[in-house]
């Protein structure tokens, strides 16, 4: 599902021309958690004054394949995102598949990043616990979706401003 934020968009660092257009792609699997990191990093991007999408997806192994498909979908209508945001969440079971998710999740994520050099800040938690995701998804406690909305932003920052010289 997408949801669009009509928010203006945040013009990012001093003088940097056109404002700033993000994507969040979010993994439902843990929807309390999932709520929480939404609502973290929407808070940070309004704050910032800076429009967003939301794409919903299954779990974190989907993030990078949505973010993929939806920065490609945004420029061949001309209407390309400046960066993006991931959030998800993957808790540590009795089995192996918590280290497949952290780590190929995560290495997809940067990859995509550095190949198309988009700002992309990386919001999946890897905990031992759900209470552990609780505290550091909650907004008023770690806030790990509005760390990783502000990451981004800097980096959309950084990107204008090298682009300048």
């Amino acid at each position: 599902m997408v949801q669009r934020h009509s928010t203006k968009p945040a013009k990012i660092g001093k003088g940097s021309g056109r404002r700033a257009h993000v994507l969040i792609v979010e993994a439902r699997y843990y929807e309390a958690i999932a709520d929480q990191l939404l609502a973290g990093a929407s808070q940070a991007l309004k704050d910032a004054n800076t429009s967003f999408d939301v794409i919903t997806v299954p779990g974190s192994l989907e993030i990078p394949a949505a973010i993929a498909i939806g920065t490609e979908a945004a420029q061949r209508k001309k209407q390309p995102y400046d960066g993006a945001v991931a959030l998800g969440c993957v808790i540590r079971g009795d089995t192996l598949h918590f280290e497949i998710v952290a780590e190929q999740s995560a290495r997809a994520l940067m990859d995509f990043a550095v190949a198309q050099k988009l700002p992309l800040g990386n919001g999946i938690l890897t905990v031992d616990t759900n209470s552990q995701a609780e505290a550091r998804a909650n907004p008023e406690e770690g806030n790990k979706g509005g760390e990783a909305a502000r990451a981004t932003l800097a980096l959309i920052g950084l990107k204008r401003e090298l682009a300048k010289r």
